[in-house]
C-alpha cells in the first residue's frame, strides 16, 4: 500500500462516517479486513509514522486550544484524530498548527479531537484476518519528548499569541 492508497482509505471512511471518528474507525476496520494482512500492516506503518511525526510541541499547543486543555493521553488521541482528518488537514497542521483554524470546518469538543479508536483500526483488522496480534512494524518509536520547543500551556497569553487564529476562532 502506498501513501496515496493510505490517504484514500482515510478520506473515504471519514466521508462515509460524516466526520464521526468512532464510526470512521469501524468503517476503516471493515475496509481493512477486505485486504491482505500484509497490506493491513502497510496501512499500520503509514499510520504509525504519521502518528510519530505529529509528536510535536506546537501541535500539542494547537490541541490544547481546540480541546481546552490536553493531557498526554488526550494529545495521543488528538494525533490519531488528526490523521483521520486526511492528508490536507494533517500536512497543513504539521506545517503550521495555527492553520487548523482555516482547515477545520467546525470543531465539536464532544466528538472531534479524539481518534483513539482510529489508532487501533489496523491492529483490530489484522487480528480479525489472522487471529494473531500484529507483529512489530519496524518503525522507530517516537522520541521520549515531543519535537520542538515546549510551551507553557497554562499561560493563556502565550498560547493566544502563539496560535492567534485558533485562539480567535475557538477560544475567544
Amino acid at each position: 500500500m502506498d501513501e496515496t492508497e493510505f490517504w484514500e482509505l482515510v478520506d473515504t471512511t471519514r466521508a462515509a462516517a460524516e466526520g464521526d471518528p468512532e464510526e470512521q474507525a469501524d468503517l476503516l476496520v471493515e475496509r481493512l479486513v477486505q485486504l491482505d494482512p500484509d497490506l493491513v500492516l502497510d496501512f499500520a506503518r503509514h499510520f504509525e509514522s504519521r502518528y510519530n511525526r505529529a509528536y510535536r510541541w506546537d501541535l500539542w499547543g494547537a490541541a490544547w486550544v481546540l480541546l481546552d486543555g490536553a493531557s498526554d493521553d488526550a494529545f495521543d488521541f488528538f494525533r490519531c484524530w488528526l490523521i483521520g482528518q486526511g492528508r490536507e488537514v494533517f500536512e497543513g497542521a504539521v506545517h503550521d498548527p495555527d492553520s487548523l483554524a482555516d482547515l477545520l470546518d467546525d470543531f465539536d469538543e464532544e466528538i472531534d479531537g479524539d481518534g483513539e479508536e482510529l489508532g487501533y483500526s489496523a491492529d483490530e483488522a489484522y487480528e480479525q484476518l489472522t487471529g494473531a496480534v500484529a507483529p512489530d512494524l519496524g518503525i522507530p518509536p517516537a522520541a521520549a519528548e515531543p519535537e520542538g520547543t515546549p510551551l507553557d500551556f497554562e499561560n493563556e497569553a502565550v498560547i493566544a499569541d502563539r496560535y492567534p487564529k485558533l485562539w480567535d476562532r475557538f477560544r475567544d
